[in-house]
């Protein structure tokens, strides 16, 4: 199952919006056939491993990371026939699969040909890998990681705007990694005014994963030079309001660029609408790196799920540097979020806080 999960990790923020499943077919302690699911559309792992291991497959077992699939709704034909065609004798399967279309389905087709069944085995590895699939499938909208790059006092800049570096190499290189398994990234018009961020994956000469780049901009300020709008590497989706004016939608769409219009609310883009519209194109997993006032409507909204606080060893101070969290501080001590399941790990000299608010 080790084996399994390690492959089913190569598809993550690749196979959206379907979970990333990696399979191992063993025969007589020997595997005889490996397969992870690349890509939405593209062949699932079981079908790989099985058609690796061929004839070898034939009173084997079969490893799989996720339950395998027995609906006809979808691109690809459903696992399950393939499984039971293949001559296996027992199926491992670490989690079940969180889409009403299977949840159970398929596993108790297995069990229905006689087929051994064990279930649980590498489960909490596969629900990490499969989180942000749980949460599209479950709730319509993606899996929100709120990252934050900040000193120890809580500052991500300084009065003028300086905010380039705050955290060191190790940090900046793990933030690609992150943008690397997101299908989407988020950031507000602020950020794209003061840092002209590109939101591209950096990581070594070519990363074959492009994530959908979003800027929140209410009234279309976005220059027209901007790093989004001019780099072909990367899509780019403007998500702004009736305030932004025609003329200026014309000529970021001229560019390339998609401008999607959603309602308004005091001036602001609506986070849950926004997300409800994500869900329905197949995203399943948003990274926010945005400043103070984007993390305090998010978090406002409640829809993050995972925060990432990267926290260097510095102290700016300052009553006008630019602190994490903007907008109006809660009255009460008592409504502040609480952040739960709290892991503090190293990242070169930086230290990253990870914790849920759901």
């Amino acid at each position: 199952m080790a084996r399994a999960l390690a492959l089913a990790a190569r598809g993550v923020g690749r196979t959206s919006p379907n979970p990333p499943v990696g399979a191992v077919v063993v025969n007589r302690g020997r595997i005889v056939g490996t397969g992870y699911h690349k890509r939405a559309g593209g062949p699932h792992a079981e079908v790989l491993a099985l058609h690796q291991a061929g004839p070898h497959a034939r009173g084997g077992t079969l490893y799989v990371t996720l339950e395998p699939c027995c609906h006809l709704d979808k691109r690809t034909p459903p696992c399950v026939p393939s499984i039971i065609a293949s001559g296996i004798t027992q199926v491992v399967v670490a989690t079940r699969d969180p889409n009403p279309k299977v949840r159970g389905r398929g596993l108790a087709a297995l069990r229905r040909a006689k087929l051994q069944v064990a279930l649980g085995i590498g489960a909490a590895e596969a629900e990490r890998l499969i989180e942000p699939h749980r949460t599209l499938v479950t709730t319509g909208r993606p899996f929100v990681t709120l990252k934050v790059a900040a000193t120890l006092d809580g500052k991500i800049a300084t009065a003028r705007g300086e905010s380039r570096w705050i955290t060191g190499p190790a940090a900046r290189k793990m933030v690609h990694r992150l943008r690397a398994g997101a299908d989407a990234i988020v950031t507000g018009i602020g950020t794209v005014l003061m840092d002209d961020p590109s939101l591209t994956v950096r990581i070594g000469a070519v990363h074959p994963h492009v994530p959908l780049r979003i800027v929140l901009d209410p009234s279309l300020r976005i220059p027209l030079r901007a790093k989004v709008l001019t780099g072909r590497k990367a899509s780019t989706l403007i998500v702004t309001t009736t305030a932004g004016p025609a003329s200026k939608r014309a000529a970021l769409e001229k560019m390339g660029a998609e401008v999607l219009v959603l309602p308004a609310q005091e001036g602001r883009i609506q986070w849950k609408v926004l997300l409800s519209k994500l869900g329905q194109r197949g995203i399943a997993s948003l990274l926010i790196e945005g400043g103070a006032e984007v993390n305090a409507s998010v978090l406002r909204a409640g829809v993050v799920d995972r925060v990432l606080f990267f926290l260097a060893p510095r102290l700016l101070g300052g009553r006008a540097a630019i602190g994490v969290i903007g907008g109006m501080s809660p009255a009460r001590l008592s409504d502040a979020l609480r952040v739960k399941k709290l892991t503090l790990s190293r990242v070169g000299p930086d230290i990253l806080v990870e914790g849920r608010l759901h």
